[in-house]
């Protein structure tokens, strides 16, 4: 007995809709136009096709479509602007570390253990880690090395950053929860970082940091400081005395004066202290002022050269404004016979 054969399919009626996509096809769907508004996206903002887009989602810089967070515009250019800084310090630390490792092996010494392992760079008040988790993407994570450790006060934001690591195989990336002023003793920190960056860190926090790379003999430093009220206050507190003792105390006798001016003549003696300490110093602008007010970029390269002349000067602005005690306090000058006119 013959079987009979399947009936046919009847015909698509002409304006019959379609069978919906099933979830597995609307997700895959929606994969692939996220992928491809995030690689536009990417070249909008002139990254590399092989940067994280997964990332740039977590840190809110992406739509989940792949698409450019608007708000977060700002932050992501200064952000890129400061590692076009940091980038060739880094090739160049790690090609002074290569270099030291293959002396010594030559030279029948142990090696440097840490030579080995590429430059060592500590973020201060890092936040939510914008800054050294694109510099680990773009610069610590194609080069095979080197090392980021963010410091940041707040625990919830170092838990956060810590998974997010974790979650992209950042393996050499660490996260501490403690203020600036308590790393250098912190054991959880190497003895020796070759770069300390403070992006926005406020107040004496820069200083701080200042201190911490001191401490580290730090190769470079990276500084964009924010607010700084701590001169300003000393400046209020002799103002008085000032007035009566020299006419340039007219540029601090405003409120709004004494607070421009003592920002100000901070990063001018943060300067001048880097340079007594032994630093090559360059000041410039961070990004446009339309991204923001706090725009300085003080870059710090050790030179090894003390200059006498930069902490006579800086006692003497000390001197003029009336800071003599809050220079002692903040800033630990160099011994006379250790320094270079």
């Amino acid at each position: 007995m013959t079987s009979k054969p399947a009936p046919s399919p009847a015909p698509r009626q002409p304006g019959a809709r379609r069978r919906p996509a099933q979830p597995a096809q609307q997700d895959r769907r929606a994969r692939q136009d996220a992928d491809a508004q995030g690689q536009a996206a990417l070249a909008e903002l002139g990254l590399p096709a092989g940067a994280s887009i997964e990332l740039l989602q977590a840190l809110h810089i992406l739509t989940r479509e792949g698409r450019l967070n608007q708000d977060s515009r700002r932050k992501l250019k200064q952000v890129l602007h400061l590692v076009q800084f940091i980038e060739p310090l880094i090739h160049d630390i790690d090609r002074q570390r290569s270099a030291e490792s293959a002396q010594s092996a030559q030279s029948a010494k142990s090696a440097d253990a840490t030579a080995d392992a590429g430059p060592v760079l500590v973020d201060h008040g890092a936040g939510k880690s914008y800054l050294g988790f694109i510099l680990y993407d773009l610069v610590l994570r194609p080069l095979g090395r080197g090392r980021v450790i963010g410091v940041e006060w707040r625990p919830a934001l170092v838990a956060q950053s810590q998974a997010l690591a974790q979650r992209q195989g950042f393996a050499r990336m660490d996260f501490l929860p403690m203020a600036v002023a308590d790393a250098q003793q912190h054991p959880a920190l190497p003895a020796r970082v070759d770069i300390v960056t403070a992006l926005h860190a406020c107040d004496t926090a820069t200083d701080d940091a200042i201190a911490f790379g001191l401490a580290k003999r730090a190769q470079a430093m990276v500084l964009v400081p924010c607010c700084q009220a701590e001169v300003a206050a000393h400046l209020r507190r002799n103002k008085a005395l000032q007035l009566a003792r020299t006419p340039l105390a007219e540029l601090w006798r405003h409120p709004l004066h004494t607070r421009e001016l003592g920002s100000h003549v901070t990063n001018v003696m943060r300067c001048l202290y880097l340079q007594a300490c032994g630093y090559q110093v360059t000041v410039t602008e961070l990004t446009g002022w339309e991204h923001s007010m706090k725009n300085e970029l003080i870059i710090a390269r050790w030179s090894g050269q003390r200059q006498r002349s930069a902490r006579e000067r800086l006692q003497a602005m000390a001197e003029q404004l009336g800071l003599q005690q809050w220079l002692q306090q903040r800033f630990a000058l160099p011994a006379p016979a250790q320094e270079k006119p």
